[in-house]
């Protein structure tokens, strides 16, 4: 978290705690941009990290905010790792045993509280990407929320990963249909006991969120290479050269 403070300070990002009810504190990170008044910028909020044990997502977090190769226009709101306890301890949960990525509908956690109360004091959001791994999957898929059937940006994000990493092809994937490393759940939120945090932001703050999961099972390197690549196809950002692993 120090170094993702220093890169986002380093190039013009506002540092945002989030105060909870323990004390602590959850970072969360927002860059508006100087031509949204020209252009009708995009709002785009990133998260990261809201399970323990999934390193790769903060990790492309850091990655993303010291290459800082974003689109000029866009106005950038970025939670690089909603479960800073759970982090520390290499768990799922957090300190207290609560998987967060369930609680957005009853609101038990300390973390969630904080989040959603930060949330709601922030603007709708165009494009919402959630970071994530699964120690399940045989390789990386995307996991779309796309309420008004706009143009999809999944297979473009799979597509991206797929040159890095390789990709989840199974006919269910999740318990779920799923096509070409692509879940498209017919599910309405109202209809579930738990909500995940894409739930609550397609309810409450967005109309398309993606959620990116890299394969646990490969190497650390080759699943921050996966999302990092996969956020810069949804945000169409050119590839570089992917790293030699």
């Amino acid at each position: 978290m120090r170094a993702c403070t220093t890169a986002a300070k380093a190039h013009g990002w506002v540092l945002e705690e989030i105060p909870m009810a323990s004390g602590a504190k959850l970072a969360a990170f927002k860059r508006l941009s100087s031509h949204s008044s020209a252009t009708g910028s995009q709002r785009i909020y990133l998260s990261a990290g809201i399970h323990g044990d999934e390193p790769a997502g903060p990790l492309a977090a850091l990655r993303l905010l010291q290459e800082n190769r974003w689109p000029p226009g866009l106005e950038l709101w970025f939670c690089p790792c909603l479960n800073p306890s759970g982090f520390q301890l290499n768990r799922r949960e957090n300190s207290r045993g609560i998987d967060l990525n369930r609680d957005y509908l009853h609101l038990q956690s300390d973390e969630i509280r904080a989040h959603v109360a930060w949330l709601e004091t922030q603007p709708s959001f165009d494009l919402c990407l959630c970071l994530h791994e699964d120690w399940e999957s045989h390789g990386f898929y995307v996991y779309e929320l796309n309420l008004d059937n706009r143009p999809s940006l999944a297979e473009s994000i799979v597509a991206a990963a797929g040159e890095v990493c390789p990709i989840d092809l199974s006919e269910h994937i999740e318990g779920r249909p799923a096509r070409n490393g692509v879940i498209r759940p017919d599910t309405d939120p109202r209809s579930r006991p738990q909500w995940p945090e894409a739930f609550y932001l397609v309810t409450h703050k967005t109309r398309l969120s993606y959620t990116l999961e890299a394969p646990s099972d490969f190497a650390l390197s080759v699943r921050v290479n996966a999302l990092v690549a996969g956020v810069n196809a949804a945000l169409r950002i050119p590839q570089p050269p992917a790293p030699v692993v």
